[in-house]
């Protein structure tokens, strides 16, 4: 971990295993009447499982197929959301929110970019994926806890309709883009 990812690390307070349960929870309970947001929440999981998959790994060639699994979920996933989701933050008066989440999943791609160049076998490749996880399980609390609930209250039925179609196309579209291919075998039940 690099000596800003350190102190990053250190000012940005984290949300306890509780806090996250019950934003999951609450998220869960909007996405009965909000399909978009039970897509994300899908995908928040799948992403949850990749960075569990990843760590536990036994090889090298494991770490690296596992990452480069985990990398075309959280790509695909990260990418519809600034596609879709944000911007709609954005309408709805949530700017300072979006400006966030933009520089936090910026953030997470270049990391998964730095990943790829490491030993996956070595204690640094290890770190930086865990740093990732952290950093992404926090965006993920953010996510579930305010920004995508002030979203469903502050749009519109219609609109709201509009969003889990276009999430949805975004998400296929930028999977398929980044499978090149190879489907890895935690998508196969939603490609």
């Amino acid at each position: 971990m690099s000596l800003l990812d350190k102190i990053a690390a250190a000012v940005t307070p984290m949300a306890s295993e509780e806090a996250r349960a019950q934003a999951r929870l609450d998220a869960e309970q909007l996405a009965r009447n909000n399909e978009w947001l039970g897509q994300v929440i899908d995908h928040h999981r799948q992403i949850e499982a990749g960075f569990y998959r990843a760590l536990h790994a036994a090889g090298a060639p494991e770490r690296r197929s596992a990452a480069a699994d985990l990398a075309v979920i959280l790509m695909a996933h990260s990418n519809a959301e600034e596609a879709v989701l944000y911007p709609a933050l954005v309408e709805g008066s949530s700017k300072a929110h979006t400006t966030l989440a933009y520089e936090e999943q910026a953030a997470a791609k270049i990391n998964m970019a730095i990943l790829e160049s490491l030993d996956p076998m070595s204690q640094e490749w290890t770190d930086k994926l865990r740093h990732i996880q952290g950093a992404v399980a926090q965006h993920v609390y953010q996510e579930e806890s305010s920004w995508f609930p002030d979203l469903v209250r502050n749009v519109p039925a219609d609109k709201q309709q509009q969003l889990t179609k276009r999430y949805a196309e975004e998400f296929g579209r930028n999977s398929g883009a980044l499978q090149q291919g190879h489907q890895p075998s935690h998508l196969a039940e939603i490609a």
